[in-house]
């Protein structure tokens, strides 16, 4: 059962409305979901060196630092744009959820704080969990319930490690339940490298927007293959027209 005392980067989201979302879906289908939305954030964070602490039904907990650690520094930077990628893969998801036919578009809530914390095996003999606990930890939680809409909330701890790799806004300092002072947050906007980068295409009736620091390219490929086959439709409904137009002026 050791422990230890070590400064790690600690992330929560959860999913705004889906307590609401349980009373209108059917269990099977909010099960298939929920299993999507998990596998895809495991996947982001994992790609992002982040160890996943647990998930709280459709909330998630990741922390950086333990038992791997590139540096303070860099794991903040990590976890945040971890935190950005999660957010552009939700709108991804959300698109596919919409085909599906789920009615309310589903948004996560995202917080970040950077502060010591005991790491180790906790629990008893027959019982160990691998975990994370201190008031970092509950910090890295109240931003996370306090964030907005789509919002990645960030401490003045974690914005003084990636401010200058991340574009963020001030808001105003928040109190919080169980701290005593009130406590300066940042919302995180977005990834400053992935602006230069983003490839752009427009035509009468036709638009094309990548950004490829976000992207999914599995994904974006069988999009395009799905917009390359509706193309493939129109050029061949356009040839049956003409075709039509050709017989019927030669019958006149």
């Amino acid at each position: 059962m050791h422990t230890s005392r070590k400064k790690l980067v600690v992330f929560f989201s959860d999913i705004e409305g889906f307590t609401e979302l349980t009373d209108n879906m059917e269990a099977e289908a909010l099960t298939s979901l929920l299993n999507e939305y998990l596998e895809e954030m495991a996947r982001i964070a994992l790609d992002f060196g982040g160890t996943i602490d647990k998930f709280l039904g459709d909330g998630v907990m990741i922390f950086f630092g333990d038992p791997v650690s590139r540096g303070t520094k860099e794991d903040a930077i990590a976890c945040v744009q971890m935190a950005l990628q999660m957010k552009e893969r939700m709108i991804l998801l959300r698109k596919k959820w919409e085909r599906e036919g789920v009615s309310s578009p589903l948004h996560i809530r995202m917080g970040i704080h950077t502060g010591y914390c005991t790491v180790g095996n906790f629990g008893c003999e027959s019982r160990l969990d691998y975990t994370i606990i201190g008031s970092s930890v509950n910090l890295a939680s109240r931003l996370e319930s306090s964030a907005g809409r789509d919002e990645i909330l960030i401490s003045h701890e974690t914005h003084a490690l990636v401010r200058d790799k991340t574009s963020c806004q001030n808001r105003a300092a928040l109190d919080l339940k169980g701290f005593a002072k009130p406590v300066d947050v940042y919302i995180v906007s977005r990834q400053e490298e992935s602006v230069t980068c983003r490839f752009e295409r427009e035509t009468v009736g036709f638009c094309l927007s990548m950004d490829p620091h976000s992207i999914d390219p599995e994904y974006v490929v069988a999009l395009l293959q799905e917009t390359l086959d509706e193309v493939h439709k129109v050029q061949i409904d356009q040839a049956h027209s003409q075709n039509r137009g050709a017989v019927l002026r030669a019958l006149q």
